[in-house]
């Protein structure tokens, strides 16, 4: 009910808006009435612009959740969200297809059910996981469609909210079986790629063996040629001694006998051809131990061995024989000194460097090839110089890489410096390149005088 003093009210606004009691228009009102539909249009058209922007976010959202939806059923791995106390909040298709529940049976369950492993183990890592936000794996069984259990790999981690805090986690698990399956082909292509490397290795063995094959033969030439000479002489002495031994003479005629078949210069003789044959027997040997350590595939065990020796073996292959033979200056300590090692791949790596230098000085007038070494307390450093025309600078990094090669085809497989450092690395060495400034270039092989270092140990 409206009260005496509602119409002095009422009359006060109209005097304010201008408006007498005839509801008459004063020119103050009109400009009242066109602000406030002038408000009113700024109003209504924010309001398009809010809906506008309003439909545009929803279709973005709409957009986003089809995206991350279709992302969830595209998975493989099982997904389940839950909440800090274990209930699941959210699961994806590969979970429903694995357990054979549809979404919603799942989305009532607690993780802790769903997973049969070991209850108080798992609230000690989920405990963990909350406390200190880490990522954890671990191995679970989920019952599966058929009623079997099937092993997950299961990797834990917190979820968090825009505040950094823990609002749940979140659990993706694969098969293991399926883990086991990959592990098992990824074994099967490591053993076969390790398998086709060392043929590859071996191949390239062969065919440094190949090049060098001409100065093992005339390492192997002179100690059979010398063995073969005493042999003969000592067959003849033989018989010499054999007529000797069965003559029925007197005293007198034997002694005659004696010095007309030269016994006493045979006896003399003797020692000396045995020697010289055990010798050259024994230098044979070596050489075919050297061939059997250089292209056998076997492991040889570390053993001390000469270094000077096996430096100028190595060299010796590779120059000997050769029309165009190289002008050889070794630059070696006084004192050899042995060294702990495979003397196998050592000298497998100085006919790769030797066979290297030599190759790069082909159709140059003079040729040199010097080999250094130097020693230290801990380690032996060889360096292999050529004088031909160095290393392309673009080259330099790429030198011990796997096919690698600045020859023409068919002179090289590319694989000589890369089974060299290879091997050095296995002695617990080092090889590296590098050009000289006054031309050519230089490698250098540097190895541990007590042999490479255990597993464990640290390098010298």
């Amino acid at each position: 009910m409206a009260t005496h003093n509602e119409p002095s009210k009422l009359h006060s606004l109209m005097d304010r808006a201008g408006v007498d009691d005839q509801l008459t228009l004063t020119p103050q009102s009109e400009d009242v009435w066109i602000d406030v539909i002038q408000k009113m249009d700024a109003a209504y058209a924010d309001l398009v612009r809010y809906q506008v922007e309003l439909e545009q976010k929803n279709n973005a959202l709409n957009e986003a959740n089809r995206f991350i939806a279709s992302v969830l059923t595209a998975m493989t791995d099982v997904l389940i969200v839950c909440d800090p106390h274990g209930r699941i909040q959210e699961v994806n298709q590969a979970l429903v297809n694995l357990t054979g529940r549809d979404q919603a049976w799942l989305l009532k369950q607690s993780v802790r059910e769903l997973l049969q492993t070991d209850l108080p183990n798992l609230e000690n890592r989920f405990s963990d996981l909350l406390d200190h936000k880490r990522v954890i794996d671990c191995e679970v069984s989920i019952t599966a469609a058929d009623d079997s259990q099937a092993p997950l790999a299961m990797n834990c981690s917190p979820r968090t909210d825009n505040k950094g805090r823990v609002v749940g986690l979140v659990l993706i698990g694969r098969p293991v079986g399926e883990l086991r399956r990959a592990y098992d082909n990824l074994h099967r292509a490591h053993s076969e790629l390790k398998q086709t490397q060392n043929q590859l290795m071996h191949a390239e063995k062969m065919a440094s063996l190949g090049r060098v094959v001409a100065g093992v033969a005339h390492e192997l030439n002179n100690p059979i040629s010398f063995v073969f000479g005493n042999m003969h002489a000592l067959k003849r002495y033989g018989g010499r001694i054999e007529r000797y031994l069965q003559a029925d003479q007197s005293p007198e005629q034997l002694q005659a006998l004696r010095k007309e078949l030269k016994i006493d210069r045979i006896l003399a003789d003797l020692p000396p051809l045995i020697e010289g044959a055990l010798e050259g027997a024994e230098r044979v040997s070596a050489i075919v131990q050297d061939l059997c350590g250089y292209s056998g595939g076997q492991h040889e065990p570390p053993r001390p061995y000469p270094l000077h020796e096996t430096i100028a073996n190595a060299v010796q292959w590779v120059t000997s024989g050769r029309a165009d033979k190289p002008e050889v200056i070794y630059q070696l300590p006084e004192t050899e000194r042995h060294i702990v090692g495979r003397k196998g791949h050592v000298h497998q790596i100085l006919v790769n460097l030797a066979q290297n230098a030599v190759d790069v000085m082909e159709g140059q007038t003079h040729r040199r090839l010097t080999i250094a070494c130097d020693y230290s307390d801990q380690s032996a450093t060889i360096t292999v110089s050529d004088s031909g025309a160095g290393i392309d600078e673009a080259h330099l990094k790429q030198l011990f890489d796997p096919f690698f090669t600045t020859k023409p085809v068919g002179k090289g497989t590319g694989l000589g410096l890369y089974i060299s450092y290879g091997l050095a690395q296995e002695q617990g060495g080092q090889l590296s390149a590098h050009n000289n400034p006054e031309g050519g270039a230089s490698f250098v092989l540097t190895l541990p005088i007590a042999g490479a270092p255990q597993p464990g140990e640290p390098r010298p």
